[in-house]
């Protein structure tokens, strides 16, 4: 880690599908061990921003550096390794159905690790603990709760022990119960684990509760139009988008 150096640094990011712009001239950083939050209306690009940041999408313009490395100028190997550094959950937890919880926090150990099978139960039992759910290895996704699941993914993607964790909508579906012991457990991992987190998010209470940092994305204007803390966000901003967005009430 590099103190100078933030842990993702987005230079003049344009995003499109063919020829449709989805946002451009995007400049941000995210700083390690920071909890970011990218926000915005529906339809805005916040998921596809993501898959740009995690590597699964190309940016028609513009770079994306993680650690000071620009991630589409690195060889195919160096930049594998960077996005293998990497744990998403996505929206629905994306767990194998046809699988186990066991089974399925196996695949990336098995895939990416050069760890034996005793050594790969043992991370499972551990990130199964760490989430909450310590002898659930047999369970199948069905056979649990909606927050379960959530936390669930949450242990897959920890597996590989990430330097940085993105979360697509982590707290949606949830009530609000579960969706603050998601918050809650979010803020343990990051301070037991040093990691940077970015999540993608529209939920108001998870805004305020675990945001240290963010960026709010426009539709129309296709860009960034607000950045900062999300609590000085709504003290201070006096774009009316944004304080629409962040007084509302569901």
């Amino acid at each position: 880690m590099m103190a100078d150096t933030p842990h993702l640094n987005i230079c003049n990011l344009t995003m499109t599908y063919g020829d449709v712009i989805i946002q451009k001239n995007l400049n941000f950083t995210v700083n390690y061990g920071e909890v970011f939050i990218i926000m915005g209306g529906s339809g805005c690009g916040k998921s596809t921003l993501l898959r740009h940041l995690v590597g699964l999408m190309e940016p028609s313009n513009g770079d994306v550096f993680v650690g000071g490395v620009n991630l589409w100028q690195a060889s195919t190997e160096e930049r594998n390794q960077i996005i293998s550094r990497n744990g998403v959950l996505y929206q629905g937890g994306a767990l194998w159905s046809s699988m186990t919880l066991a089974e399925n926090i196996a695949l990336p150990l098995n895939e990416y690790s050069n760890l034996n099978q005793k050594q790969v139960q043992e991370v499972i039992s551990y990130k199964l603990s760490l989430v909450g759910l310590a002898g659930f290895e047999d369970y199948y996704p069905s056979e649990i709760s909606g927050g379960m699941r959530k936390r669930a993914g949450l242990a897959r993607a920890m597996a590989l022990d990430p330097e940085i964790l993105f979360f697509d909508e982590p707290s949606a579906g949830l009530d609000p119960v579960s969706s603050r012991l998601l918050d809650d457990l979010i803020l343990e991992l990051r301070d037991s684990l040093g990691a940077t987190v970015v999540i993608v998010s529209h939920e108001l209470a998870s805004i305020f509760a675990v945001g240290d940092n963010s960026i709010f994305l426009d539709p129309d204007e296709k860009t960034i139009i607000a950045s900062g803390s999300p609590k000085k966000l709504l003290e201070t901003s006096d774009d009316p988008r944004v304080k629409q967005f962040l007084t509302r009430t569901i």
